[in-house]
């Protein structure tokens, strides 16, 4: 029986395997008392010439590495022509150096049926170099069941580009071989990433209404490799967790990021922590990430120091991230450095932030510097802030166009602010353009902005709610604006009620002015003031008055009035009056003409005249004039 045809030291790995359930019953694991009689046993058959248990005989005494002991009982049964002994005799001399001679042990093994000195012999012929030979008993081995065989075929013809590889992948996996397991998932993990891109991409080229209908057969559903018709990031995550089952730390690791992305935060910490307990680095900082967002920042620390310390770059910048947090700057900057020791750039613009932040403005520009150079774009684009700050507009352009070129949403819309600056507004807008289609608010408000400048009022809508919904009051307020040029006149009740219903315009400024917005603040209490909820109203102009809205203060004051609280409304009206509110410094004008203070009376009239507009400046002139005459008389 081929029984140590498993215990060659693997190409790819350098580690030793087990042997596969029919390749181990040739040595029963007994415990020590059984295995010394079961020795006495064989060498009394091997001493009286019985070939197989001098075969047996010489695999158990390789297995516990007495290759001295072993040799001669192996020649013996190979000379005797049993295969297995061939096959371990070839382990044997390869372990001891002489691969050549293990190589023709192994091809009488091979060529006598042996699937595991086929695998011995093909890995050999690879390492050599020879894989046409390598090939071909990679193959014998793999046909005959030989799981090992099998993977190492795969992996030849992966190595080559072969697209058989995927198939002897599988039958590995089948089979149990758990690294099998994980390439194999690996290889559907991308291409199912590959079919969302394609996918994708005839999504965005479809013609309209057409555009759930993905490239190939019309309406046929995705097909995995097996023909089954499991996805291929569905088959994936099965042998994921086959090989994390069998304790694949990587694969452990991977199936802790699905469930992730899929919300099961509680399995994917099993994974984590599998994986992390065996050495993964990557999985002890995931599963540190996992547990901050819990709120456990102290656990999370643990695991981050322990990634960190196996020199997981990802795990010291989120310690320094934690120390910056806690007013620690110097520990901060100890794991920045760590990070970027560790190869992790982010070390780097992570220094430069916190030099900025500590007023360190020529250290900050020479960590950026040094991110942006590797090409950090969030660095590219701090770099140009910076530079913008200190008046070198020049210098900051360039990057800004780096960072943006590649992919910093922030560094196309400072673009367009620069170029806006320089009055260059149709740069501008198309950086603006750029931001807003990865979708940042004031990008798409500004392309909002410049749509209904020129009159493309449908697309300005279509921005405008994008930024509207991405929380920018200015945006939910000109939305409002928009919609409500729209709105026809209220409908009236048959018996001639004004029934009010909320429209849509309404809710947006009603969005914008609980975000602050005075204007839309102003706005919906005229409207609640409307429909005769004075209360509201007047909670509404009172708010943006506060805030400084002369309008609101002059609102309220009108409100207040008519509420009977004059006094209240002159203070109001006189905030509204200093800050330019013509309306209101000609309302002080009459209240102060009609309490008989003629004097304060013509001072609000004067400045009535000059605050405008034309109705209320001519108005205020002919209050001004009799006040004059009254004083004259």
């Amino acid at each position: 029986m081929d029984v140590m045809g498993d215990k060659a030291t693997l190409f790819e790995t350098g580690r030793f395997v087990q042997p596969s359930g029919e390749e181990a019953e040739a040595v029963p694991d007994v415990d020590e008392t059984g295995e010394a009689a079961e020795e006495v046993r064989l060498r009394l058959a091997a001493d009286a010439g019985d070939v197989e248990a001098a075969s047996v005989l010489g695999a158990l005494l390789l297995r516990r590495a007495d290759l001295d002991g072993a040799e001669p009982h192996l020649r013996a049964a190979t000379a005797a022509g049993d295969r297995a002994a061939a096959n371990n005799l070839g382990v044997l001399l390869h372990q001891r150096g002489y691969a050549d001679e293990a190589a023709g042990w192994w091809r009488i093994a091979a060529v006598a049926g042996s699937a595991a000195a086929a695998h011995a012999l093909g890995r050999h012929h690879r390492e050599r170099g020879d894989e046409p030979a390598a090939e071909y008993w990679l193959r014998q081995s793999a046909e005959q069941g030989h799981v090992l065989g099998a993977y190492a075929l795969a992996d030849l013809l992966e190595h080559r580009g072969d697209g058989g590889a995927e198939q002897w992948m599988r039958v590995a996996a089948e089979r149990g071989h758990r690294e099998a397991a994980y390439r194999l998932a690996r290889a559907l993990d991308r291409r199912a990433a590959e079919r969302g891109a394609l996918e994708r991409g005839a999504v965005e080229d479809a013609e309209p209404g057409r555009a759930g209908r993905t490239a190939g057969t019309p309406g046929a559903g995705p097909r995995s490799a097996t023909g089954l018709g499991v996805p291929p990031a569905e088959e994936a995550e099965q042998w994921y967790r086959q090989a994390a089952a069998r304790g694949h730390r990587r694969a452990a690791l991977h199936l802790g990021a699905i469930l992730e992305r899929r919300g099961e935060l509680k399995e994917a910490g099993r994974w984590y922590l599998t994986s992390a307990k065996d050495g993964e680095a990557r999985a002890a900082c995931a599963l540190g990430f996992l547990l901050r967002d819990a709120g456990d920042t102290e656990n999370a620390a643990v695991w981050w120091l322990r990634a960190a310390q196996d020199g997981d770059g990802n795990a010291a910048n989120a310690l320094g991230a934690l120390h910056a947090e806690r007013g620690q700057p110097q520990t901060a900057e100890r794991w920045y450095r760590a990070a970027l020791d560790a190869g992790d750039v982010n070390g780097a613009y992570n220094l430069g932030l916190l030099c900025a932040e500590q007023g360190r403005t020529t250290q900050a520009e020479q960590w950026y510097r040094h991110a942006a150079y590797a090409g950090h774009r969030e660095a590219a684009n701090a770099l140009a802030i910076l530079l913008l700050q200190g008046g070198d507009t020049t210098g900051a352009e360039p990057w800004f166009s780096k960072a943006a070129e590649a992919g910093s949403v922030d560094a196309a819309f400072n673009l367009g602010i620069l170029y806006a600056g320089r009055g260059e507004d149709a740069a501008a807008l198309r950086w603006y353009e750029r931001a807003a289609a990865a979708g940042h608010t004031e990008a798409a408000l500004q392309v909002g902005i410049a749509r209904l400048r020129d009159g493309d009022e449908q697309d300005a809508e279509l921005h405008l709610r994008c930024a509207a919904g991405g929380g920018s009051a200015e945006a939910a307020y000109r939305l409002a604006t928009v919609l409500d040029a729209r709105r026809p006149r209220p409908s009236a009740h048959e018996l001639g009620e004004v029934v009010h219903e909320k429209t849509e315009c309404e809710e947006w400024y009603e969005r914008a002015a609980s975000q602050g917005h005075r204007r839309a603040q102003v706005r919906v209490g005229m409207l609640a003031a409307a429909r005769g909820d004075v209360v509201e109203a007047a909670r509404w102009y009172r708010l943006a008055a506060e805030a400084g809205s002369r309008n609101g203060a002059f609102n309220l004051g009108l409100l207040l009035v008519r509420e009977g609280s004059e006094p209240e409304a002159v203070v109001w009206w006189t905030r509204a009056a200093q800050e330019g509110h013509g309306r209101a410094a000609l309302r002080l004008a009459l209240v102060y003409a009609r309490r008989g203070e003629l004097d304060e009376g013509q001072r609000w009239a004067d400045r009535a005249v000059t605050l405008g507009p034309a109705e209320v400046a001519e108005r205020a002139a002919r209050l001004r004039d009799a006040l004059r005459q009254e004083l004259t008389a």
